[in-house]
């Protein structure tokens, strides 16, 4: 197991990876090792969530999303958080889930809301409660409504993080007077992360710890200077900011991960091929995206 089991701090910088696929729709492991190393060395990330839904969590199977999280501890496990995505909308299959990643090594877990299901505070509650209770992990919750059509309201939030292993909580709700809430109330030491790379700045200054980002699969150095300049510095975060902006709209203008694979790509990763339902990028889409990583990066 790596430097990082027994850690409930994965650092303030987490990428959700991407899968690379190869040509026959497969997992391409050997290149999921590669992006995992560039992460952690070139785009100074302090932790990694492996099978989250960047990483097309839906349309791979427990055996691929196990493989690969054997492939990303193997290859920076010992310099980086690696926290996988168990949750689901089968509480059963997510415990399940859980167990194997425990078993595999993995430092942490990240439970997204059940999705279609829309169980309510009360199913919400006992969902992550029961998971929680079946791990001696350390559990980020991931509260993203437009994908799982139910919020973690506030309240409950608190309630859950109450539970000593809940640590933390990905925040993608867009909602800023409840994200104020939960830095407001939540207990000392709970860590909320911005699920959001465009509200990363906006969090920070409320109190958030960090961020759980797409784009830091390109612009991580940029985000982790926003992250260290921004207590003493905020103007310079501001300006970082302001400048990645304009890719960080690209990278969502059309359906994730499409986008931050082809802007990948780019960079000489073979890592473009989604998934069905998930189509490749038109050339329209495609040319933003690279257009706006290149005025970064010029």
């Amino acid at each position: 197991m790596g430097a990082f089991t027994a850690k409930r701090d994965w650092g303030r910088l987490l990428t959700a990876m991407l899968t690379p696929f190869n040509s026959d729709g497969s997992v391409n492991y050997k290149e999921a090792a590669r992006v995992a190393k560039h992460l952690v060395e070139d785009q100074k990330n302090d932790g990694i969530v492996v099978a989250g839904t960047t990483g097309e969590s839906p349309t791979i199977s427990d055996d691929e999303k196990l493989a690969l999280l054997d492939r990303v501890l193997e290859a920076v496990g010992d310099r980086a958080a690696i926290v996988m995505g168990t949750g689901s909308y089968d509480t059963a299959h997510s415990i399940h889930l859980t167990k194997a990643a425990e078993a595999r090594g993995t430092h942490g877990i990240m439970l997204v809301n059940p999705y279609y299901s829309k169980p309510g505070q009360r199913g919400l509650d006992a969902h992550f409660r029961t998971i929680a209770g079946e791990t001696s992990l350390p559990v980020m919750l991931y509260n993203i409504q437009p994908r799982s059509a139910i919020n973690l309201e506030t309240e409950t939030l608190l309630g859950l993080a109450e539970i000593p292993n809940i640590v933390a909580v990905k925040e993608a709700s867009g909602n800023l007077a409840q994200i104020s809430d939960v830095c407001r109330l939540a207990p000392e030491g709970f860590r909320i992360y911005s699920g959001d790379d465009a509200l990363l700045l906006p969090i920070l200054s409320l109190g958030g710890h960090g961020l759980v980002s797409v784009g830091a699969h390109c612009v991580g150095a940029e985000l982790k200077a926003i992250i260290e300049s921004f207590p003493t510095r905020p103007e310079e975060a501001r300006a970082i900011h302001h400048k990645i902006t304009p890719f960080i709209q690209a990278i969502f203008s059309a359906p994730s991960p499409t986008p931050i694979k082809a802007a990948l790509a780019s960079q000489g990763f073979d890592c473009e091929s989604v998934r069905l339902p998930l189509v490749t990028l038109t050339d329209d889409e495609k040319s933003r995206v690279l257009n706006a990583l290149q005025s970064i990066k010029a």
